[in-house]
């Protein structure tokens, strides 16, 4: 298997979101793009699915050397190798990259977060930071890019808390901030147990309204002559707001369950919002 093969069926397995936001992409950019979403599924899965976080850590250290690696032009991942023959100015971006796995570095460091600014942090990294190299390799004005794409990236994060809310949970993580747990008179335990309820709801609803607010906010702020060069990031925010959508009509029951899309309405979704003027 080479390394372009790799980064698809790690980041774009068929059916997925990822598969039908990527495929809306220019087909010159899709070895990069999905080399960048394997990179961050590679993070994420640094940092939170092992159980002892002394593995964690060494995983997250040795992504420290690996992106230097990439830097000086050795890399040794099939990841960042095909982030070598495909991303051009490592460097330029190695700031950036670094953002990214201190970012999911946070998840190493703790699972709860006080209120809503301590997770923006958190957010800024793991969605700002990625949405800004997604939207800087087919941008326009590259340099440019972050203004509009952080909010989105931030967006997106968001949305994706509320659909793995139960999942998070499950394995010990709680997204949601303890004073917004607090106002809404949901506990932790509620969470981790699957207790459903009128708090459930009431919290849910603020959750899922806001990230959907935060989401068309961002696409509005998107300059229109960049529009149609992120495909990829547009069809990701109509896919999330989908699926709020649907989590949304099925009563929020995300404790249990992960509320899905069908593959052909993921394809519909992302092909007509990549073509949105």
């Amino acid at each position: 298997m080479d390394f372009d093969d790799y980064c698809l069926q790690k980041a774009a397995p068929p059916g997925s979101s990822t598969y039908y936001a990527l495929r809306q992409a220019p087909a010159a950019r899709q070895p990069l793009i999905a080399a960048l979403f394997a990179l961050r599924c590679e993070f994420e899965e640094t940092a939170r699915e092992p159980r002892d976080p002394t593995v964690g850590r060494t995983r997250y250290a040795w992504w420290q050397k690996e992106l230097a690696a990439l830097a000086a032009g050795t890399p040794s991942h099939p990841v960042t190798r095909a982030l070598a023959a495909h991303l051009g100015d490592v460097n330029a971006e190695y700031p950036v990259l670094e953002a990214l796995l201190a970012g999911f570095g946070m998840d190493l460091e703790q699972a709860r977060y006080l209120d809503f600014p301590n997770l923006q942090r958190y957010m800024g990294g793991v969605g700002g930071a990625f949405a800004s190299l997604l939207a800087r390799v087919t941008a326009r004005e590259p340099a440019d890019a972050a203004r509009w794409a952080v909010p989105l990236g931030n967006a997106l994060m968001l949305a994706q808390l509320v659909q793995e809310v139960g999942n998070d949970a499950r394995h010990g993580r709680i997204y949601i901030p303890i004073d917004e747990l607090q106002r809404y008179n949901v506990t932790a335990a509620d969470l981790i147990n699957r207790r459903y309820g009128d708090e459930f709801t009431a919290l849910m609803t603020f959750q899922t309204v806001r990230s959907r607010e935060a989401v068309h906010a961002a696409l509005d702020a998107m300059p229109a002559a960049e529009r149609r060069t992120q495909r990829t990031l547009r069809a990701q925010a109509a896919l999330s707001l989908a699926q709020l959508d649907e989590i949304e009509r099925e009563g929020f029951r995300v404790l249990h369950q992960q509320i899905a899309l069908t593959p052909i309405r993921k394809l519909w979704i992302a092909w007509r919002a990549a073509r949105r003027a």
